[in-house]
């Protein structure tokens, strides 16, 4: 990747930073496209002298794009959301992204998705992921195409999100209990869309679903949190029953809860038997308890300071 342009729409954000830290050590020169080019200027340091590049993007605005991609040797599209206008987002942006990127002549785009990407979909997350998918394919045909499962890491809104709950409250109610996840790390998912951008003849025009090692349900996963920074909250496991109904009111203690999320979480999100994943770029997946207690130590009592060894 030395010298080689690389655009990463997107790229201020949690698996973006990540990315272009990776790809600046390489060597490569990163140009961080989103709506606001300021928030990611906490990258610059992390590049030599002129190695990174910010400018504005709207991925809605086809024009917009050309001007972001021109001369650009590999494109990432680090964009999505979980809430608000899929279809602008994740199948109309995301077409347009692609079209712009075979359009300033890339040799190279990845497409990070995600579990559950589904045209058939009951959620509208999932369907439009999948749609999304097939809008990038028609427009660079070679596109790699990335599917985590739910990504962990420092500055993660999943793993963060119920250590907070947890050390706040008394008792975690949680939805789904027995849904399975399979957390992979952030860096490891940078590792794969670096590996994608070096060899596209080897990774372009393929899937990948990523995963770590770990397959977790939603109860274990959030006992394991709490173990990690020891805090013992009664865990009440909700029946769906009432789970629904949260869904419907689109609150649930301590964290909003669509009804298309409520709908997500019927599925199992794990990486498929048949699917190549971190393993075909030479990845070992890294463990959650490997890493995670690093930062969940914030949530403890006493934080580092804490005299109990489990947290």
């Amino acid at each position: 990747m030395q010298d080689k342009l690389v655009t990463l729409i997107g790229g201020g954000g949690f698996l973006g930073r990540y990315v272009a830290q990776q790809l600046l050590q390489q060597g490569a020169r990163v140009r961080i496209a989103q709506r606001d080019p300021r928030a990611a200027e906490f990258l610059r340091p992390l590049g030599g002298l002129g190695q990174t590049q910010f400018v504005a993007v709207d991925i809605a605005k086809p024009d917009s794009l050309a001007r972001a991609l021109q001369g650009s040797d590999a494109v990432v599209n680090l964009v999505g959301i979980l809430s608000g206008d899929f279809q602008a987002i994740q199948v109309d942006g995301a077409r347009n992204v692609a079209a712009a990127a075979a359009a300033t002549g890339a040799s190279a785009l990845v497409h990070v998705s995600a579990i559950g990407a589904d045209p058939a979909s009951a959620s509208n997350y999932g369907r439009t992921k999948g749609e999304g998918e097939a809008a990038v394919r028609a427009a660079f045909p070679v596109a790699t195409i990335l599917r985590p499962s739910i990504v962990f890491g420092r500055e993660d809104q999943f793993v963060n999100r119920f250590a907070g709950l947890i050390a706040r409250a008394p008792a975690v109610p949680v939805l789904r209990t027995a849904t399975r996840f399979q957390p992979v790390y952030v860096a490891d998912v940078a590792s794969a869309v670096c590996a994608s951008l070096a060899d596209p003849a080897a990774f372009g025009g393929k899937i990948f679903e990523l995963g770590g090692p770990d397959i977790l349900s939603m109860g274990a996963l959030i006992r394991w949190i709490a173990q990690a920074i020891g805090r013992h909250p009664a865990i009440i496991e909700l029946p769906d029953s009432i789970g629904g109904l949260i869904a419907m009111m689109g609150f649930l203690p301590g964290a909003p809860i669509t009804q298309d999320q409520w709908r997500m979480l019927q599925s199992d999100n794990v990486v498929a038997p048949s699917a190549e994943g971190l393993g075909a770029f030479g990845i070992m997946p890294t463990p959650l308890a490997s890493v995670a207690p690093s930062w969940l130590v914030r949530y403890r009592r006493h934080g580092r300071f804490s005299s109990d060894v489990t947290g």
